[in-house]
Parts: C-alpha cells; structure tokens; sequence
C-alpha cells in the first residue's frame, strides 16, 4: 500500500477539501456534514452535473455514453476545484483522468475515503443510479473497477481514511480530525 503524499503546497491544504473515492464510500453524506462542521460550502459533482443537465447520471450514460459524461465531470472539476473554502464530493471515476488528478492533488486537500468492494456492494447494491453496475454480476464489475482505481486514488491522496462500517455522523467527525492534523502539520 502506497502512504499517502505529501503536499508541497501546504498553505492551500485546509482551503479546499476533496473528497475521493468508489461509490459508496460516503462522500456526500460524509462531506455535506464536515462542510457544515466547517461553515464550508459543500459541492456533490455527480448532483451538479445532473442538475445543470436536467436528467440523471443513468439517461447522461445513455445517451453520451461514459466518454460524455467523464467530459461533463472534467469541465466540473476544472470549475469546482478553482472555487475557495468547498468541500467537493467527486464522482468515483473522476481519477480516471489525468487532468483531473493534478487540478485535485494540486489545488486542495485530499482525502480517500477507502471501503472494500464487498463493503461497497452492500451500500450500493439497491441503487439504480449506479449505470457502472448495470450488469449480471454488479459485485465483479465493483471489484474491477476498484483494481483500476484505487492505485489512482492513492496516488493522490493526502490522506486515506478507512470507512469500514462508521456511521456518517461518525465518519465526519474522523474527517474533521484527520483535517485538523494536516491542518497542525502544515502550520
């Protein structure tokens, strides 16, 4: 397991918060409760791409395909990650590109929220908003696309949290004190 990296920019550490990880880690929930810890603005990607296209994250697939939507959530993150004080939920293949792993590792803090696929099945498995898993076997799909990406998600993380079972509530506050470390680190 690679340790997380070291920010050479520490001064813009504890301005941006980036959250990274597969679906159903617990980004959103996790993240809009320490952006409201933190008196931050909170930014779910997936939902500003759904709402500025007027249709779910399924029908974008449908009819963009993945090459369209990854398009929509590039331009997103070119966007989000140049605001100031946000704590940004990303969408789990968002690592996929290399453009947006330097704008995130470069313009804020960030944080793996790490789960086994089987953890991960067992959240997301009744979720229909979840195009990736539309298929016979959603838990072997979940666990290739966790062999892709989770090399990627450490190669830019600032931290890796383990999400294990935790509440969101808890799973917030473990958030809210492994930013105040980088935070006391950095200083």
């Amino acid at each position: 397991m690679a340790a997380p990296r070291r920010m050479a920019h520490v001064g813009r550490q504890a301005n941006n918060i980036f959250l990274v990880g597969m679906m159903g880690a617990g980004k959103t929930t996790a993240g809009r409760l320490l952006a409201r810890r933190l008196g931050r603005r909170f930014i779910d990607t997936d939902h500003e791409i759904e709402a500025r296209c007027g249709v779910g994250i399924p029908l974008i697939f449908e009819i963009e395909g993945e090459a369209g939507f990854r398009e929509r959530e590039a331009r997103a993150i070119e966007e989000f990650t140049a605001d100031e004080d946000v704590v940004l939920a990303t969408g789990g293949g968002v690592v996929l590109r290399a453009d947006n792993r330097r704008r995130l590792a470069a313009r804020g803090l960030v944080i793996y929220l790490h789960a086994p696929p089987e953890a991960l099945y067992r959240r997301v498995r009744g979720d229909r908003n979840r195009p990736l898993l539309a298929t016979e076997d959603p838990l072997g799909r979940l666990r290739e696309l966790y062999a892709v990406r989770d090399p990627l998600y450490r190669e830019i993380a600032d931290v890796i949290v383990e999400t294990g079972s935790q509440s969101a509530r808890t799973l917030s506050r473990t958030l809210l004190a492994r930013v105040e470390e980088q935070c006391k680190a950095s200083a």
